[in-house]
């Protein structure tokens, strides 16, 4: 059963509770789906309900964010995320029920903040989950823009954090690679070799699915290591080194 599936009944044994809980209480209501026929390994964990949750919910406030849709949301989101065909009601409804919450995106930002406090890095990775449904028709709209920028200060992130983030989605023109591996201009070769490598393996599959990220959301890790190895690529050849 995929995490879509598993969502139903979830509220109940990991009581999030704020408006994240709300939401996946409500979700239950809808689909019949009785936690105790999942055994203990078979539930996700707390930190992966939230992360699925909370992208959904941002990811629907943000639809609003320039004041009109230009694109269905959800199929910005499947472009990011595998959604099985017997899923897709799930997703649609979480969609629907997030953007008639009247809890403000600010609310759910905190909760997430609250909620993945042991795990930044996560936070980090629903950035990118954003831009990239953001990005989804081609271009960040300026409303989405100061929206993304507003939820990064909301997680804690640094403005360097979230300059590197940005980067990596070429938000206003090509990606400057040296923001997307986040080292200044006069960092030394071996500095970049050292960066690059600790980012590639900090954004592995594994490493984000024990962060918390679903399977069904490890394209977001497939992403951001094709763009950071671009940024790598095109200092080594430009200073010329191997």
């Amino acid at each position: 059963m995929t995490i879509w599936g598993k969502l139903g009944g979830a509220a109940a044994g990991f009581a999030l509770g704020g408006p994240i809980g709300a939401l996946v209480g409500t979700l239950a209501g809808h689909f019949l789906l009785d936690e105790g026929l999942l055994a203990p390994e078979a539930r996700p964990p707390r930190e992966t309900i939230a992360f699925t949750v909370g992208l959904v919910a941002l990811a629907a406030k943000m639809a609003k964010a320039d004041g009109v849709i230009t694109c269905n949301e959800v199929d910005a989101f499947r472009r990011l995320v595998r959604i099985a065909p017997e899923d897709e009601p799930r997703v649609v409804a979480l969609f629907d029920l997030a953007k008639q919450s009247v809890a403000g995106f600010d609310a759910y930002a905190r909760q997430l903040r609250d909620l993945l406090k042991d795990e930044p890095k996560t936070l980090e990775d629903l950035l990118d989950g954003l831009f990239g449904i953001a990005t989804a028709d081609g271009a960040v709209h300026e409303a989405e823009l100061a929206y993304l920028a507003e939820v990064a200060t909301i997680f804690g992130l640094s403005e360097a954090e979230f300059e590197s983030v940005k980067a990596r989605h070429v938000v206003g023109g090509g990606a400057d690679p040296y923001r997307v591996l986040g080292v200044p201009p006069d960092a030394s070769n071996e500095t970049i070799k050292t960066r690059w490598r600790a980012l590639v393996t900090e954004h592995h599959p594994d490493k984000l699915i024990a962060r918390g990220v679903p399977a069904e959301m490890i394209s977001l890790a497939t992403a951001k290591i094709a763009a950071i190895n671009a940024a790598y690529d095109t200092l080594r050849k430009a200073r010329g080194f191997a």
